[in-house]
């Protein structure tokens, strides 16, 4: 949180949507379970992200568009803000987006967001209503990982495929991601 005393924000621990409007507009952050977060993604995690965003642009279906980086509206503890999302486009000019309004949310996981994006914000969409979370693991040494989790009985995610392979699904539509491409563009920057 150094960040945060870098800034003279207030030290509080427990945040609420309404106190995100005494921060400056331009910063970027994520309401979690009332904790502040004030996220920093590589250059690389941008890069997924937007390959990503591309290949849930072939088949998405009318009325919807997949767009970067959009916080999302859950509650009075949570405005995370996903790498991407599948949402109305009656929405696009709108920040937060309602949760009502997404069908499909994807986390990219960070250094020091394993916690949050595999319990934390998977509990917290699927509380939501969002119909589908993929989390897409990076972490070197392995193959760029997804998991895909579709919205079950109880608004509990159950957990459908995990892959470092090609990935294609038809929930909540026609998608194809090249993991092992993405695999190769993580190591060639690591070198």
């Amino acid at each position: 949180m150094t960040a945060a005393l870098e800034l003279n924000l207030p030290d509080k621990q427990d945040w609420t949507v309404d106190d995100l409007a005494t921060l400056p507009k331009d910063l970027r952050y994520e309401l979690i379970d009332g904790r502040l977060i004030l996220p920093s993604p590589t250059g690389m995690h941008q890069i997924f992200g937007i390959d990503v965003a591309l290949a849930l642009r072939a088949h998405c279906p009318v009325g919807y568009a997949p767009a970067a980086d959009i916080s999302l509206k859950i509650n009075n503890r949570n405005e995370p803000r996903p790498d991407v999302v599948v949402m109305k486009k009656k929405h696009l000019n709108r920040s937060p987006v309602p949760a009502d309004g997404v069908i499909l949310a994807v986390e990219i996981i960070s250094p020091d967001s394993h916690i949050r994006d595999n319990y934390a914000k998977r509990r917290m969409y699927a509380a939501a209503g969002v119909g589908s979370y993929w989390v897409i693991d990076p972490t070197p040494g392995e193959g760029v990982a997804l998991t895909e989790y579709v919205l079950g009985d109880g608004q509990v995610y159950e957990m459908i495929n995990t892959t470092d392979k090609i990935f294609t699904t038809q929930i909540p539509y026609l998608v194809t991601i090249d993991l092992p491409t993405l695999t190769k563009a993580r190591d060639e920057a690591l070198e």
